[in-house]
């Protein structure tokens, strides 16, 4: 059985949690260190990230976090887990605090708007079809991209990208009834059950 941890210190982990269980997979809640043993993956959901960063610090579950996604634990951020997973931001706003690291991009935060500003946008995701309707709320945009493979762009920008096994998104696929972003990512894991 694939266990997957869903951080679970702010925003949409519920979601998160509910789409992972509707694909028969196990999860946990992750919210401190001891939590991260024996995962075989972890969604990083979107929120606040620097709520997230903030509430993060005092148990030092992103400095040990940032250690298992460097070796190799498949990670999966959407929209602040994208900017948590970002290698670069445009600003200094969670400067002082451990982010993650692991996706050679650099993001520009709550770049799509406002929260009234939001909406769904059918996207071509590389070897998905029909499109994913993608939901955008408050979404950071990825104004520039290493050595990442694309998966899906927004009038031209990407927002979904991989690489490696470090998946990020700048929207929320947990928002809607489309599971395939996650099930593809599950199937990623490396176990046949």
């Amino acid at each position: 059985m694939v266990t997957v941890g869903v951080l679970a210190l702010q925003g949409a982990f519920r979601e998160h949690l509910t789409v992972l269980g509707s694909l028969g997979v196990e999860t946990r809640r992750v919210t401190r260190p001891e939590h991260l043993p024996g995962l075989d993956g972890i969604v990083l959901p979107g929120g606040e990230s620097s709520a997230m960063v903030r509430l993060a610090a005092p148990t030092g579950l992103f400095g040990r976090l940032g250690e298992e996604i460097r070796g190799g634990l498949p990670t999966f951020g959407t929209c602040a887990g994208l900017i948590l997973l970002a290698d670069r931001l445009t600003d200094d706003s969670l400067a002082g605090f451990d982010r993650l690291g692991g996706l050679d991009v650099t993001v520009a935060r709550n770049a799509y708007g406002r929260q009234r500003e939001s909406f769904v946008a059918p996207l071509t995701i590389a070897g998905m079809t029909p499109d994913f309707d993608g939901t955008f709320i408050r979404a950071p945009q990825i104004v520039e991209t290493g050595s990442v493979e694309v998966l899906a762009t927004h009038h031209g920008r990407p927002v979904l990208v991989r690489q490696g096994t470090v998946w990020g998104a700048s929207f929320h696929p947990e928002l809607g009834p489309d599971t395939r972003l996650h099930a593809e990512f599950v199937r990623g894991l490396g176990h046949d059950d």
